[in-house]
């Protein structure tokens, strides 16, 4: 931890609302990326996260431990979080998400989402990406779409993942590698839309 943000936790621990504003400035775009992800693109509903993952945290500053990691800590509460507000609603679909024999493709760094190019073509391609991504990740259940989320969106390692999720690193691994192969063939399903209709009539 910098020494610049150690010290806005330890004034924001005092009561210094200027000081945790700085602190909501440096994080505010990953959480309410993460909220936006895992809430299935619903705008309402990431800002309801990314606005009570803040409160929270506010709270409950005074209890943060210094040799802890800041972003760790506001990914779990606003993991917490969107699992609270799932657990609201009405269960969701099962979505079968089997392994495939020698379809691994969890190596570190690995990166599911392409960055943008600027011609408006292109840019226009990216958001019918994001589109499809988004809809894709609303059919994942909750614990898979928040691994896929942290890694192949935040960009975070599988050991990150796991602490922020509190889950061992296989179990980070399995629904990593489960999850990418569930988008994987949402994505082919979208691009060949007849294939996809003839392989679910048989």
């Amino acid at each position: 931890m910098v020494k610049a943000e150690r010290s806005l936790i330890d004034r924001s621990r005092q009561g210094d609302g200027e000081a945790f504003s700085l602190l909501v400035r440096r994080y505010e775009d990953r959480i309410f990326r993460l909220a936006k992800s895992v809430c299935s693109g619903l705008p309402s509903e990431a800002e309801d996260v990314y606005q009570e993952t803040f409160l929270t945290a506010f709270k409950k500053i005074k209890g943060f431990r210094q040799d802890s990691d800041l972003g760790t800590w506001l990914y779990r509460i606003a993991s917490n979080l969107c699992f609270m507000r799932h657990r609201k609603k009405k269960s969701e679909p099962f979505v079968p998400l089997l392994d495939r024999p020698h379809d691994h493709d969890d190596e570190p760094g690995h990166r599911q989402f392409p960055d943008g190019l600027p011609t408006p073509e292109e840019a226009a391609r990216k958001k019918e990406l994001v589109d499809h991504v988004a809809k894709a990740l609303g059919k994942l259940p909750m614990d898979y779409r928040l691994v896929l989320t942290l890694r192949d969106i935040e960009g975070l390692s599988n050991e990150e993942t796991a602490k922020i999720l509190k889950l061992s690193l296989a179990a980070v691994k399995s629904r990593l590698h489960r999850g990418r192969l569930f988008l994987r063939d949402e994505f082919e399903r979208i691009a060949n839309p007849s294939s996809a209709a003839r392989i679910s009539r048989r």
